[in-house]
């Protein structure tokens, strides 16, 4: 078959949408052959997280990843970084002073 493009992150052979279990059974022997000692779920977690610390809305990471409830995004993914945290307290102290 021929490769279909649709700009899929993860990709079957032709190009098409891999089907969720495929892609779980695949993973492990890819990490093993990468050296990786990373779960399949780290890769999501770690998405969310850098969708949320570059500014992305967390109503638009929640529809990203399926969630049925932002409380859910929420609760789990957004703990604010350090750096996060200093830069809104100086701006509060901005306002303050």
């Amino acid at each position: 078959m021929e490769w279909k493009e649709r700009e899929l992150v993860f990709a079957s052979r032709i190009g098409t949408p891999l089907e969720p279990d495929n892609l779980r059974r695949s993973w492990h022997p890819l990490r093993e052959r990468l050296g990786l000692h990373t779960r399949f779920h780290d890769l999501r977690y770690s998405a969310v997280t850098l969708l949320l610390d570059l500014g992305v809305p967390p109503h638009i990471v929640r529809q990203i990843v399926g969630h049925s409830d932002i409380g859910v995004t929420m609760k789990i993914y957004a703990h604010a970084s350090l750096d996060e945290q200093r830069k809104a307290l100086g701006k509060l102290g901005e306002a303050l002073s």
